[in-house]
């Protein structure tokens, strides 16, 4: 039976959820500025919650972003750590991705435009469709400005918004939605959802390869002095 643990500290939100026997265990907390002290902690409460080891995990899935630089650095820190530590293979997962699965979960939709908020006037957006129990990207990830935000060339029927993107900026966003949330999160309860997809593809990677996405390209670049 696979064991798979999940974390995510892309947004204000930190989280961490557990797989073992076939049952879901998770902890989720919104939390801005405190995911470096109480991401291990969470994790160690939550393996004592199951009665685990933690060298009983077979793999780590992570929020890879795109999100806070900080929040996800300290992910990719963590997941490192752990599955160095343990040589297990890590399962990266889009945090628009799993903005997406959540809707899912909560509101039954089936056609989710994620969105968080990037700052800079800008969003972190994409667009998923479920397919078989799993929201899968159509189209690409980007982050513009919400002005330029569209649905994919093919789309049709009710999409719903999801993510603090549409919290910010729903007003210029061009984009007409059934219903959204504004104010929803990631959860690594949805991240597990998504990386027992990706475990049973074969989809693992060796811990040096848990890298971040951050979608803006400059984001750790420090500007040229004039």
């Amino acid at each position: 039976m696979t064991t798979l643990l999940a974390l995510d500290t892309a947004t204000e939100a930190c989280s961490v959820a557990l797989l073992h026997d076939g049952k879901v265990l998770s902890h989720y907390e919104v939390i801005p500025r405190l995911h470096a002290q109480r991401l291990l902690p969470m994790i160690q409460a939550l393996l004592g919650e199951a009665g685990l080891p933690l060298a009983a995990v077979d793999a780590i899935a992570f929020g890879r972003g795109p999100g806070a630089f900080t929040g996800v650095r300290i992910a990719i820190g963590v997941v490192q750590g752990l599955a160095f530590a343990l040589d297990r293979p890590v399962l990266p997962v889009s945090d628009l991705a799993v903005l997406a699965q959540r809707a899912h979960r909560e509101q039954g939709v089936a056609q989710v435009a994620a969105a968080i908020d990037a700052r800079m006037d800008e969003v972190y957006w994409g667009c998923y469709r479920l397919e078989a129990g799993e929201m899968r990207l159509a189209g690409v990830e980007a982050v513009l400005p919400p002005e330029q935000a569209l649905l994919p060339r093919d789309a049709s029927g009710n999409w719903y918004g999801a993510g603090t993107g549409w919290g910010t900026f729903s007003a210029r966003i061009p984009v007409q939605v059934s219903g959204q949330s504004p104010d929803l999160l990631p959860h690594a309860e949805d991240l597990l959802a998504l990386a027992r997809f990706a475990w049973a593809r074969g989809e693992g990677l060796p811990a040096d390869q848990a890298q971040p996405v951050y979608l803006r390209d400059n984001v750790a670049t420090p500007k040229a002095p004039n």
